[in-house]
């Protein structure tokens, strides 16, 4: 090939690794902070009682240096007015509770209940992101040593504020007149679900599942306790998105049309929100922004 007949290669070449590098840079400074509000109207309610507005928080994955994502997650409860706040987990990105706890401060004002995942156990390691397209990562291997993140404070700090812990445990609210009841399940990822989804309370006007990963078994379990609605977190809503395509992995055993969103799982609607924060070990989002759900509840 002769010298003049390279430069269009050069060139081609150039240019592709320019876009490659923009598209990195993209991933990792920009849309990260492209935080957004997803909201799913939901018909649970009885009739003619009073719309219930639920804030679905998760994967906040909170680290010391990041500065936008506190200062958005809480300006929420202003802004959203929810009457309720549900976590899904991984609230640790590292960092330590102080740094959780301030990110989520506002809305610690707010009723709310909560479950644990493992990020909220172990702190992330290193490990190479293409393993997540041939299945779900190995926690028994990678926690295979004692937690070394301040669960245990976390939950206490938690409970202290008026949250309530759900994992493999049931609750009852009462908002606007209307019975909630909630049953929980422990994070699957790391096999810390119950055998059974425990039983809704005695009463419960609306049955609502929580749970940190949306593991098929999982949501068969609350669906089959009489849950009318799930929430979890936990796929990142696949973190990275292909146009056209969608998430590539879940990091779970769902499919990866149901990496994010709202979709039917026998007799309950499952809300698996996308998270507010990213992977530490690799802080990257395209096409695929942070976020909250706003859940309103609504007369069926």
């Amino acid at each position: 090939m002769t010298r003049s007949a390279a430069r269009p290669l050069r060139r081609a070449a150039l240019g592709l690794s320019a876009a490659a590098a923009a598209t990195a840079a993209y991933g990792v400074l920009v849309e990260p902070n492209m935080f957004a509000v997803r909201r799913e109207r939901i018909p649970v309610l009885p009739p003619g009682r009073e719309p219930v507005r639920i804030l679905h928080i998760s994967d906040l994955h909170q680290t010391a240096w990041q500065r936008r994502k506190p200062r958005w997650v809480r300006s929420l409860a202003a802004r959203l007015q929810p009457d309720f706040v549900l976590n899904t987990g991984d609230n640790y990105g590292g960092s330590t509770k102080s740094i959780v706890l301030d990110s989520l401060d506002e809305l610690l004002d707010i009723p709310g209940a909560f479950v644990l995942g493992s990020n909220d156990f172990w702190a992330p390691k290193i490990k190479n992101p293409a393993r997540y397209l041939l299945g779900p990562s190995n926690v028994a291997k990678a926690h295979s040593n004692p937690p070394d993140l301040d669960a245990r404070g976390l939950i206490d700090a938690f409970e202290q504020r008026g949250w309530t812990q759900l994992d493999n445990r049931s609750a009852v609210i009462t908002i606007k007149g209307t019975r909630i009841g909630l049953s929980g399940l422990g994070d699957a990822h790391m096999k810390a679900d119950a055998p059974e989804a425990p039983a809704f309370p005695d009463g419960s006007e609306v049955k609502i599942g929580v749970t940190h990963a949306p593991y098929s078994r999982v949501l068969d379990r609350l669906a089959g306790a009489g849950a009318q609605l799930i929430a979890a977190g936990h796929t990142h809503g696949g973190q990275i998105r292909v146009p056209f395509y969608g998430a590539p992995a879940t990091n779970c055993d769902r499919p990866r049309d149901e990496a994010r969103g709202l979709f039917r799982r026998g007799g309950a609607l499952v809300n698996v929100t996308a998270g507010v924060g990213v992977a530490p070990m690799a802080p990257i989002r395209l096409f695929c922004r942070p976020e909250v759900s706003v859940l309103e509840l609504i007369s069926r």
